[in-house]
């Protein structure tokens, strides 16, 4: 009996392959990827181009290794160039994201930016909400100062020229990094999309302000706004992870000026912490706002958040000079605005 040998025709090696083994060669063969490297690794992701497995391999070796400031410009390069922005540019003067949903406070800093925009300044957020139990998102507490969240680009771009104000959801504008940050509940963790989506800038403002819950994170932001050529750009370690400044702890601010690196120090605004409230109710977001109840912890995060937004935006020398001027934002403000 004679057997005849049938070679088998290897299968091509997929174009991401290449991708997942520079990431996961082992201790001494990996290494990160290069700013071109990220950038064409997400335009495939964002293509659909990208096996469901590589993927969940590709999310988990960027959490096991954590993100460069290279990895994240070029993501950011190629979920910019996927936006299809064309024809609904506007004017903003601040963006603002708020991707991490509040747990132990309310989130203060909806006030602090509606301050900003009562005294024209025009500010665009965008977020993210329901991918961790447990947390109240923006999203969800608008309709307690009878605002709306926008559902389009082009919805934002209409709210923002009358009022100054917009929110716009994540799956409005890159649907495709909407779907892979709701795969946390699936992988158990947080991946480089969590990180990545606060440096979007989707109107291009030339000022930008981000919050971050883990320390490590900040400068890698300020670095990667740097690469991304970001005119002004602000990251602190927000309440949270919310970019709200927590009144009862020392604040650092890493911030970029025009390809100037910036490390700035707030004080504290209390000697002692406060206790957390026992729950949350975010009626008492409209009325702090309305004055109707008083709240020195709500107040100085307004306040302090606000006045940190009005020094990257130039609109104050000094530190004092900002706090002042939040100050005068906030005793001056319109309390019957925010009417349901």
């Amino acid at each position: 009996m004679t057997f005849t040998h049938h070679e088998q025709t290897p299968h091509p090696e997929h174009p991401f392959a290449e991708t997942i083994r520079i990431l996961g060669k082992g201790k001494k063969g990996s290494r990160p990827l290069t700013q071109d490297e990220a950038y064409r690794a997400m335009k495939m992701i964002l293509a659909d181009e990208v096996l469901p497995v590589q993927l969940g391999a590709f999310l988990m070796l960027m959490r096991v290794k954590e993100e460069t400031p290279e990895e994240l410009a070029g993501f950011v390069q190629a979920a910019r160039e996927s936006f299809h922005l064309a024809g609904v540019a506007t004017s903003v003067d601040l963006d603002w994201s708020s991707y991490a949903g509040k747990r132990r406070h309310l989130p203060w800093f909806l006030l602090s930016a509606l301050l900003l925009t009562e005294n024209g300044i025009k500010v665009f957020m965008h977020g993210s909400e329901g991918h961790s139990a447990g947390r109240i998102y923006t999203q969800d507490v608008l309709k307690y100062f009878g605002l709306q969240h926008a559902r389009s680009i082009e919805q934002a771009k209409q709210q923002l020229e009358e009022h100054n104000f917009s929110y716009l959801s994540l799956e409005h504008f890159c649907p495709k990094l909407h779907e892979i940050i709701e795969l946390r509940p699936i992988l158990g963790l947080r991946s480089p999309v969590h990180t990545l989506v606060r440096l979007l800038n989707p109107f291009d403002a030339d000022y930008s302000i981000q919050g971050i819950f883990h320390p490590s994170y900040r400068p890698v932001h300020q670095q990667a706004a740097a690469l991304l050529n970001q005119p002004h750009m602000a990251v602190l370690k927000g309440e949270g992870g919310e970019t709200e400044r927590n009144p009862d702890m020392e604040c650092l601010v890493q911030s970029v000026h025009n390809g100037e690196l910036v490390d700035e120090n707030w004080p504290a605004l209390f000697a002692r912490r406060h206790v957390k409230p026992v729950s949350l109710d975010p009626e008492q977001l409209a009325l702090i706002w309305r004055g109707e109840t008083e709240d020195e912890f709500a107040e100085a995060s307004i306040i302090g958040t606000a006045a940190i937004a009005l020094k990257l935006l130039g609109k104050a020398d000094t530190q004092e000079q900002a706090h002042q001027l939040a100050t005068d934002y906030w005793l001056s403000r319109n309390k019957d605005k925010y009417t349901v």
